[in-house]
């Protein structure tokens, strides 16, 4: 396996308003290596989100080339995109995104559905994700019985379920309360120094953004400035 996951060469995403041309992320180089914590911080409006979700093949770039586990994804067909995504890739929403009429334990088992894992094998998975995040005794409940940090934690179990080479959260903590959002981080933080998961997250939390190994920070799109947090906050 590649030592990069990802690998952009100056990306660019831009939208044509008649005569003029708006740029939402601009000639974007960067590269994501296996087990890293990156965080991508910025202003509203800066591409923050444009750009992860470009990374997670939910967007496309208007120009640029795109590596993942060094298959050119700017030329993959879009079959082949939502294989790689589905197979690879774990995204974790801020506003979740669990599906309502499902249970905890359903919402978890609806990725597994996608990728056809046998039923047995699917029960043992969510069994240990249900175990892993003390939602056992939640499984047989619907999102809107659960709190915020609770939907959210659903939310990256549910992401961790496939086994992801990577995490793409997309301001997880945005619709949580601090310690919420504290519980949140910590788990990201756990399952990237623990288990080695590659997570990439968009946040507007400098401490937060101080977790992960390396920040990057955009500005009208472009990448402004790269840093390493000297000290990790403790988020114990």
């Amino acid at each position: 396996m590649p030592d990069s996951i990802i690998r952009v060469q100056n990306l660019t995403k831009s939208y044509d308003h008649g005569l003029s041309q708006s740029h939402v992320v601009r000639r974007v180089s960067l590269e994501v290596r296996q087990g890293e914590f990156l965080s991508i911080m910025g202003p509203s409006g800066s591409g923050k989100s444009t750009l992860l979700h470009i990374l997670g093949m939910l967007d496309e770039p208007t120009s640029g080339e795109y590596f993942f586990l060094d298959e050119p994804v700017h030329r993959l067909s879009n079959r082949r995109k939502t294989q790689l995504h589905r197979e690879n890739i774990g995204f974790v929403f801020q506003a979740y995104h669990l599906i309502d009429d499902l249970t905890v334990y359903e919402n978890l088992e609806t990725p597994l559905l996608y990728r056809k894992i046998k039923g047995s094998e699917r029960k043992s998975i969510v069994a240990d994700a249900l175990d892993r995040f003390n939602m056992v005794a939640k499984k047989d409940l619907f999102p809107s019985q659960l709190s915020g940090g609770q939907q959210q934690l659903v939310g990256v179990a549910r992401a961790l379920v496939i086994q992801p080479k990577i995490i793409l959260a997309d301001e997880p903590t945005g619709n949580l309360h601090s310690s919420q959002g504290d519980q949140i981080m910590a788990t990201l933080r756990q399952l990237n120094q623990e288990d080695g998961v590659t997570i990439v997250q968009v946040t507007h939390n400098q401490d937060y953004a101080n977790i992960g190994d390396r920040v990057i920070e955009l500005l009208d799109g472009r990448i402004e400035r790269e840093y390493r947090p000297e000290a990790s906050p403790n988020m114990d």
